[in-house]
């Protein structure tokens, strides 16, 4: 006769019982043999492409004038005057007028060694007196004397940088307040991101290497950046980090074989060509290569948001049910998935119907036929970039779902407990 203890012994040497113990390294094993390879691949592609360029190239070109200081002034006054109209000036009916009014603004240097200098400059055209009260802090251009020429002030621009050093400090201080650690950690992974644009990606297009390699190397080695920096090393955040990987990837493809297609150049505006020139022999391909590292980096955001929201979803279904299968798994994340493609949609459609809401009132005002609008230059491009990072991001949600249920389904409950902030019950 058995003993009461006999069935449970049974039950902890059963193989059912022990496979979550040997999927402990399975799962981790198993996205590494993954996504070791693509991350080998990103930064051997970084380190063969890497610009040598010490960054002074404009200057070396010319582009730059090196005597050019760039100081801060405070505004003293402002003065009405007419001036002689140029050839951007126009009337309602097209015609040139000959005056259009202007503003001088008398300021008082802050910064350089010029501080203290009032000087006068002449404002853009299109800001009032209304636009530079007295106290307003302004950049401006100071050209010292040289070949018997005198010393010249020129306006630059508004200074900004307390605003928006304030504006910045707000958004730290909210997502501290908000996230914790995790916020401040993925603002952290934000700043390495741009620093790698800076020194990496932006020279490197300039330097005229490859640019699909350019894009999908720092891409892969910023997600991985941001997203152990921000949801820390676990096998829930590899997971996601492979269907972002899998994402560039078709997003990368697909926006080559767009631009093949439609026959795009990257030049379709006036500073497009004026780039094209700076860059010299390597303007063409360069603005090849900015345009397909835009459709990369214009999906990076959202494909990071979409993958783990998706695999963060299957470990809270599969630690909710214990008994949870593959499928079922896979079928509840899809739903949460068809959701968050709907939203997203929206989201790409209505950001570049925003940042292009200039160019778009412009068709309206000159009445321009939709269809050749759309199937222009400037539209074209916009287009192929959208939808191809679409279409990389909506195929990344079902394959992010099917890994994360596959790995979610090996982990122990424990593991499924801790990274879904279930606390066990005793």
């Amino acid at each position: 006769m058995s003993t009461p203890d006999e069935p449970h012994t049974a039950e902890l040497l059963s193989p059912r019982r022990r496979r979550p113990r040997r999927s402990r390294l399975q799962a981790p094993m198993m996205l590494a043999l993954a996504i070791g390879p693509l991350l080998l691949a990103a930064v051997i592609g970084m380190v063969l492409t890497w610009p040598h360029d010490d960054g002074g190239a404009g200057q070396r070109a010319g582009l730059v004038d090196v005597d050019v200081q760039y100081v801060t002034a405070r505004v003293t006054g402002t003065r009405s005057e007419r001036c002689a109209s140029t050839v951007e000036d126009r009337l309602p009916d097209g015609s040139q007028p000959d005056q259009v009014p202007c503003l001088k603004v008398l300021a008082r240097v802050t910064t350089g060694p010029q501080a203290g200098t009032d000087i006068e400059i002449w404002a853009t055209a299109t800001l009032t007196a209304a636009d530079v009260p007295d106290g307003t802090r302004i950049v401006v251009q100071h050209y010292p004397a040289a070949d018997g020429s005198p010393e010249t002030w020129v306006w630059s621009d508004f200074a900004r940088g307390v605003p928006l050093a304030t504006l910045a400090l707000a958004f730290v201080l909210i997502t501290a307040l908000v996230a914790g650690w995790r916020g401040l950690r993925a603002i952290v992974g934000l700043g390495i991101a741009f620093v790698l644009l800076w020194v990496y990606l932006l020279p490197g297009l300039i330097a005229g290497e490859n640019a699909v390699v350019l894009a999908l190397s720092a891409s892969a080695v910023i997600m991985a950046i941001v997203l152990y920096l921000a949801h820390g090393f676990s096998v829930r955040t590899s997971t996601a980090l492979l269907g972002t990987l899998t994402g560039l990837l078709l997003v990368g493809a697909l926006g080559a074989l767009g631009a093949h297609a439609a026959h795009l150049s990257g030049a379709t505006s006036e500073e497009d060509y004026r780039l094209a020139a700076l860059l010299g022999d390597t303007g063409a391909s360069a603005l090849r290569g900015v345009f397909l590292c835009g459709v990369v980096l214009a999906g990076l955001g959202v494909l990071n948001d979409v993958t783990i929201t998706q695999a963060s979803a299957v470990w809270e279904l599969r630690a909710g049910d214990a008994r949870a299968t593959w499928r079922g798994l896979f079928t509840g994340g899809m739903r949460i998935g068809r959701d968050h493609i709907a939203s997203t949609i929206y989201t790409i459609a209505f950001a570049y119907a925003g940042a292009s809401l200039p160019v778009l009132l412009l068709l309206q005002i000159y009445g321009l036929p939709l269809a050749q609008t759309l199937t222009s230059g400037q539209f074209a491009q916009e287009i192929v970039r959208t939808l191809a990072g679409a279409i990389g991001l909506i195929l990344a949600i079902p394959f992010t779902t099917a890994i994360a249920a596959r790995i979610a389904l090996e982990q122990p409950a424990t593991a499924l407990r801790r990274a879904s902030g279930h606390s066990h019950v005793h």
